[in-house]
């Protein structure tokens, strides 16, 4: 792709790296959890080189992506920290959605939804964590009723967060110009304007 020299930077090569590991490591959790959620899933597991290797891979992807996630959310936090003009824009969202976004409040780097969706991906990935590791009996010794409950919230949430994963891919996607900020880091200056005017007017001062 032939990339203006005026394009804005909007990620480096390391947080588009981090993003890539968590985005890989959900994809490889996903198909290996839905091979153990459900016996239709299960030839799932032949990606992974059999059922005994899917089970032993899997909670160390988990790690993997918590770890790195967690490197995101030490990252972007306070990017992504609530305002007034993003509660405006969330109500406003449907306007969003109908393809008129011309009238919507003026964001920064990040607008109201993407905002909704890291901090409920935050939570989403923290029960994940702990409902992982009290299920991972091979190298810790819980109680069997905690543990079930353990099993029973770490699959609640495992669809919740690949339904958020699916809407994300699919903003990412519908928003035309979006994509390239992660592949190659920039993003033109009438994206940034039309979409995040804030965050454009403090990376060129206009």
């Amino acid at each position: 792709m032939i990339r203006d020299p005026k394009d804005l930077k909007r990620y480096n090569a390391s947080e588009r790296a981090n993003h890539w590991v968590v985005g890989m490591s959900f994809i490889l959790l996903a198909l290996s959890g839905l091979a153990f959620f459900h016996p239709a899933f299960f030839p799932l597991t032949q990606l992974f080189g059999g059922p005994v290797w899917t089970r032993i891979l899997h909670p160390w992807v988990g790690v993997l992506m918590a770890l790195a996630f967690l490197i995101i959310f030490v990252r972007f936090f306070r990017l992504n920290l609530m305002t007034r003009m993003d509660v405006e824009w969330l109500k406003k969202a449907k306007n969003m959605v109908d393809g008129n976004d011309h009238d919507m409040p003026e964001q920064g780097k990040y607008n109201g939804g993407q905002k909704a969706l890291f901090w409920t991906l935050g939570v989403g990935m923290l029960l994940m964590t702990v409902s992982g590791l009290l299920m991972w009996r091979s190298m810790f010794h819980v109680d069997t009723q905690i543990v079930r409950v353990a099993v029973v919230v770490h699959a609640a949430t495992a669809a919740v967060m690949i339904g958020l994963i699916f809407v994300h891919v699919y903003a990412a996607i519908w928003v035309k110009g979006t994509i390239r900020a992660m592949w190659y880091g920039t993003v033109t200056r009438a994206w940034a304007k039309q979409h995040h005017r804030g965050w454009y007017r403090q990376m060129t001062g206009k």
